[in-house]
């Protein structure tokens, strides 16, 4: 019988100085975990809170879908109280994550390599654009710039159009998630050794780690890929189709057994026949012939006939689904990969959920993100043992700003 525990990362302290995607996106993952997150924020807040185009109450939904599950304390970096709150939880902490232009932190009086010195079982994780040395070390970086640095914008688009960026902000994404592995890897280390460790994320070293096969293919060979627009290089049978209602379906045959079954499904089963199409080899080079003859067959039915004869079969298909679909998609659904999030102030946001599932580990709850502040004088109480009269001070000096001040 399973006994479901507590959360994975249940009893871990992580010291948040992240703002935007790329960290936020990490710490939530860690806090889906069970992690203790405490987001640091400067007076004006994370800048996420106010992006465009949509809000609920004073925050963007934005801010909402990366940030759930965390506590909020804004304390002024520019103040020399401020800085002294920050180094105290940062030993208070297991983790600390930071997502500032290099070297900002060592400016700050904030070095990891010192303040391991004090503590060395700390973990501290630095994202960035381009890692903490190098010719780019300095140089500006958004999601846009490292996939197209990184050459995978290169890849992306219509094989007879233009390069674009990735849909999803993947160059944030993967950043991450890498540093998210990372932590939980140094995390492992530490049961072991009792040591923490300085991990260094670069979003461009992420996405170029991500091109995976398509760079090994170009360092074998020394040719230069293009666009893969919606199709594959190597695989004639894998690619996407135009429908009879006008909604795309992507096929995946990549064997003879499911080429020859596609056919049958198509009611072209002539084609099996046809010497230009017998061996993947075949297919793959005479690609320009066969590929017009299936785009008609395609559009002979509806994208849910050909995903039902497909799914009969054995044939791997998928719709191209737009958002509203696949919010509605029943194995989505079935994941709870929809949640909403409830303030208790009758405000409600709903966002992607966690895609982690443990067996034995409980999911926490989940919580609707922090206004800015909304916990400063709980944690300034709870993690560094603060009585009531000394955080007033502090909030009084504006070192720290909490909800309840910020309001009148």
């Amino acid at each position: 019988m399973t006994t479901v525990d507590e959360p994975a990362l249940s009893g871990v302290r992580v010291l948040d100085l992240t703002q935007v995607l790329s960290g936020p996106y990490c710490t939530q993952m860690l806090s889906d975990m069970g992690a203790e997150v405490i987001k640091l924020e400067g007076p004006q807040g994370d800048v996420s809170r106010d992006m465009p185009p949509y809000y609920v109450g004073e925050d963007s939904v934005y801010f909402l879908s990366i940030n759930r599950n965390k506590r909020s304390i804004v304390v002024d970096l520019k103040t020399e109280a401020g800085l002294a709150i920050v180094r105290k939880l940062t030993l208070a902490s297991d983790i600390v994550i930071e997502n500032f232009r290099p070297g900002v932190c060592e400016r700050l009086g904030l070095s990891p390599d010192a303040l391991r010195a004090e503590k060395p079982s700390l973990i501290w994780c630095s994202i960035s654009g381009f890692g903490q040395h190098g010719p780019y070390r300095d140089k500006p970086a958004y999601d846009i710039i490292v996939q197209a640095l990184s050459g995978g914008m290169s890849l992306t688009g219509a094989r007879d159009g233009v390069s674009v960026r990735a849909g999803i902000p993947i160059g944030d994404l993967s950043a991450g998630m890498y540093a998210a592995s990372a932590i939980l890897a140094a995390l492992h280390r530490r049961s072991r050794t009792g040591r923490g460790d300085v991990i260094d994320i670069s979003m461009l070293d992420c996405q170029v780690a991500m091109l995976c096969y398509q760079a090994a293919f170009h360092l074998h060979s020394g040719t230069v890929p293009g666009r893969q627009g919606r199709e594959h290089d190597g695989i004639a049978t894998y690619g996407t189709f135009a429908t009879k209602d006008g909604i795309d379906v992507v096929i995946a045959a990549v064997t003879d057994r499911m080429w020859a079954t596609l056919c049958d499904i198509l009611g072209c089963a002539e084609l099996t026949k046809d010497p230009r199409f017998l061996t993947a080899d075949d297919r793959k080079n005479n690609r320009d012939a066969l590929i017009p003859v299936l785009e008609q067959c395609f559009l002979r039915r509806p994208a849910d006939e050909w995903m039902t004869l497909c799914d009969q079969n054995g044939v791997p298909a998928g719709i191209v689904n737009t958002l509203d679909r696949v919010m509605i998609d029943p194995q989505v659904r079935h994941r709870g990969m929809i949640i909403e999030l409830d303030n208790g102030e009758r405000q409600r946001a709903r966002v992607i959920g966690d895609p982690i599932f443990f067996q034995e580990s409980r999911r926490p709850e989940p919580r609707f993100p922090p206004s800015s502040g909304a916990d400063s004088r709980a944690i300034l109480k709870d993690v560094l043992g603060l009585g009531d009269v000394e955080i007033q001070l502090m909030i009084d000096s504006g070192a720290v700003t909490d909800r309840q001040s910020r309001k009148t």
